[in-house]
C-alpha cells in the first residue's frame, strides 16, 4: 500500500487509486450548532439503546461491549460540555 497526502492526488479520482491510502490532516475545528449536537446525541442514545438491548439478550461479543463503552463515554463528554443554568428570578435554596 502506498501512502500519499491529499495534495498529491490527481484531479481525476479514478480506480487507479484504489489501493492508495490518503493521509489527511484531521480537522480539529468543527462548526456545529446546538441542534447539530442534539441530533448527534439523540442518534447515539438510540444506538446505545439497541446495543444495550442486544447485550441484555445475551449477545456479549467483545466488539459490541467496546462499542457500547465508547458510545457511553462520548455521550458523557457531550453531557459534561453542556452549560446548565436556572432562571435568575427564582430563589434557589441551599449552600
Amino acid at each position: 500500500m502506498v501512502c500519499i497526502t491529499y495534495s498529491d492526488l490527481p484531479n481525476d479520482y479514478s480506480r487507479q487509486w484504489k489501493d492508495v491510502r490518503i493521509l489527511v490532516k484531521p480537522n480539529n475545528n468543527f462548526e456545529l450548532t446546538v441542534r447539530d449536537i442534539e441530533v448527534i446525541e439523540h442518534a447515539l442514545r438510540a444506538k446505545a439503546g439497541r446495543r444495550g438491548l442486544a447485550i441484555a439478550q445475551g449477545e456479549t461479543s467483545t466488539k459490541l461491549v467496546e462499542e457500547m463503552k465508547e458510545i457511553q463515554e462520548l455521550l458523557g463528554r457531550i453531557h459534561h460540555q453542556k452549560v446548565w443554568y436556572t432562571s435568575k428570578d427564582k430563589f434557589q435554596g441551599g449552600g
